[in-house]
């Protein structure tokens, strides 16, 4: 069997992360339409819900038979923690924002990862990082002024500040991610952030849980499983093509968040958040390039060292 050619899996992978990518803003919509649910409540159907779709996908690839087993379990712990977190502060943040802002927010996800890898895993902030820090904070603070004109106590700006501390929690998750690469696998890190979101949820029950009734049912299952695919479908793109390929194509859920937010929800996205989102993927996509720039330098700087030994 002939090996498939490398455009025809890089063009896979790209196709892969784009239904990933659809399927996450569908499933926000999801969140936002169970308005009356409360966020931790939410996050238990989607972390419970999506659990034996990860399991069943595991199982028929293969990677549940030691593809999870683990002996890092104060690292999942920390990814899990940080990343349940992010998803729960997000679903809150659906509550009170337009859904295409939360989406533009949520962008600004790879520049807070940039300053703490620096700070917690010693990288260098180089020019490009820095100015693609820089442009991206413009871009939120043109996105969420608007929000906090109407003062901090306003649901505008809870919504703008639970959405900002969602973006940092989910870079701080990324940074546990960085942190465990080359040691754990795919299937352990998704499994185990599954596993904890679930858990933790649990702890919000004294904060008041409610029945689901009617189409409510609906929308957190619908959640949970879209959920457990979307992740499925992000995995298995990063098979077929890099990282570096694959990141800017993430950006096509704004796109899907306006269309939704527009018909599903009546939302109309303003000015500022349209050229606030554009600044802050200009800057995520620069820093996307730049170290993919970086990666293959380090390998082709590897690769001529490695001839030299020979």
């Amino acid at each position: 069997m002939s090996a498939v050619p490398s455009s025809q899996r890089t063009a896979l992978g790209v196709l892969l992360a784009c239904s990933a990518v659809t399927v996450f803003t569908l499933m926000s919509a999801f969140v936002k339409a169970a308005d009356r649910i409360p966020a931790g409540e939410t996050m238990f159907f989607r972390s419970a819900l999506a659990l034996p779709v990860v399991l069943a996908w595991l199982f028929a690839t293969g990677g549940l038979k030691g593809g999870i087993a683990t002996t890092n379990y104060r690292g999942h712990a920390a990814r899990g923690i940080a990343g349940s977190l992010a998803m729960g502060l997000g679903f809150a943040g659906l509550k009170y924002l337009p859904l295409p802002e939360v989406t533009a927010i949520r962008f600004v996800t790879p520049v807070f990862l940039v300053v703490l890898a620096a700070l917690m895993l010693g990288e260098r902030l180089r020019l490009v990082r820095i100015s693609a820090v820089l442009v991206g904070l413009v871009g939120v603070v043109i996105i969420t002024a608007p929000r906090f004109s109407a003062g901090l106590g306003s649901n505008a700006a809870l919504g703008a500040l639970l959405t900002l501390g969602s973006a940092s929690l989910a870079a701080l998750a990324q940074v546990f991610v960085k942190s465990m690469s080359g040691r754990e696998t795919t299937a352990a890190i998704v499994f185990y952030f599954s596993l904890t979101a679930a858990t933790l949820s649990l702890l919000t029950i004294p904060f008041g849980w409610v029945m689901p009734f009617g189409i409510e049912w609906v929308w957190l299952a619908g959640a949970g499983l879209v959920g457990g695919i979307g992740q499925i479908l992000l995995t298995a793109s990063y098979r077929h093509a890099d990282a570096g390929v694959l990141a800017p194509f993430t950006y096509i859920s704004m796109l899907w968040s306006i269309v939704i937010g527009y018909f599903w929800f009546g939302e109309v996205p303003t000015l500022p958040m349209l050229g606030g989102a554009g600044l802050i993927i200009l800057a995520g996509v620069a820093i996307v390039l730049r170290e993919r720039q970086l990666g293959l330098r380090t390998t082709a700087e590897r690769q001529v060292a490695a001839k030299t030994m020979r």
